[in-house]
């Protein structure tokens, strides 16, 4: 979020938890990047904030809804307040639970798949729409074509990003293997380890795919031990994801910390990948 709306988007938190009787008096912004995440004190509550025009917010409470009445590992809405998405002042603030991080920080790989693995159980049982993966590479193709939203992006990463994505995209099409609903992102950074085991949070990417396309997201060494997944789908799964986030990276509106020096890396990283499988990087 840009730091000139920093101070409306929380005193846009904090209104709304007053006004539902959360005490308020301290802000502590947890992250900050499209969406502001604050720690509010002392009623102990987590409030993400997010401009009106970019908010998912209610697909978000729904789905959280229906993982804890499935015993999801996924972090719970705040059970003080009605599970709903409040508006004030051009920002959409949902309320959650907060959760003290439980050591070690990094989870254990075996503790990884398991608790991804619960997940997709849940997911499985519910029907919720929800995009398809496809639809996110697709998001991924157009702003790579859009030279006014990656202006910095050179020629040759521009014919490498572009062709990594459409082959891949079709590639696993092609394998026709089952499909589900999906977290969408389960990075290191969606888990949060805590008393009551690994929980994942940031719903808002759910769409529907192949497990392959979440276990991309994870630490590699969770995938051998999470059960059936298809290894070749997941090594084209985790080239797709490699440059998937890379585009993001290059977009000029991207506020990711040191997005730009992430991104460059990764390129390194795609041109690399694409050397050992034995594919012609263009350019």
């Amino acid at each position: 979020m840009h730091t000139s709306e920093l101070p409306r988007a929380v005193a846009a938190g904090r209104a709304i938890a007053s006004s539902l009787g959360l005490a308020a008096d301290d802000v502590v912004v947890i992250h900050d990047s499209n969406k502001l995440t604050l720690r509010l004190l002392p009623c102990d509550v987590l409030a993400r904030v997010a401009p009106v025009a970019q908010q998912v917010a209610r697909f978000e409470v729904d789905l959280a809804v229906r993982l804890a009445e499935s015993g999801c590992p996924a972090a719970a809405l705040d059970p003080r307040v009605e599970p709903r998405i409040h508006e004030r002042d051009g920002y959409v603030v949902t309320l959650w639970t907060y959760y003290e991080p439980a050591a070690p920080r990094e989870a254990a790989p075996a503790d990884y798949a398991d608790a991804l693995a619960r997940l997709h159980a849940g997911m499985r049982r519910l029907d919720v729409p929800a995009p398809h993966f496809t639809d996110r590479v697709e998001q991924a193709q157009q702003l790579v074509a859009n030279r006014d939203r990656t202006p910095a992006l050179g020629e040759a990463d521009r014919a490498l990003l572009g062709d990594t994505l459409s082959s891949l995209r079709r590639t696993i099409g092609e394998r026709g293997g089952a499909e589900q609903l999906l977290h969408g992102e389960p990075h290191p950074g969606n888990v949060l380890p805590t008393e009551h085991g690994l929980l994942f949070i940031d719903l808002e990417t759910c769409c529907r795919g192949p497990v392959e396309f979440d276990l991309a997201h994870a630490p590699e060494e969770a995938g051998e031990h999470y059960p059936g997944a298809d290894p070749e789908t997941l090594r084209m799964c985790r080239l797709l994801v490699l440059a998937m986030i890379t585009v993001w990276r290059w977009d000029r509106e991207d506020q990711f910390p040191d997005g730009r020096r992430l991104g460059t890396q990764w390129l390194h990283r795609l041109r690399a990948a694409r050397g050992r499988d034995g594919l012609d990087a263009p350019g």
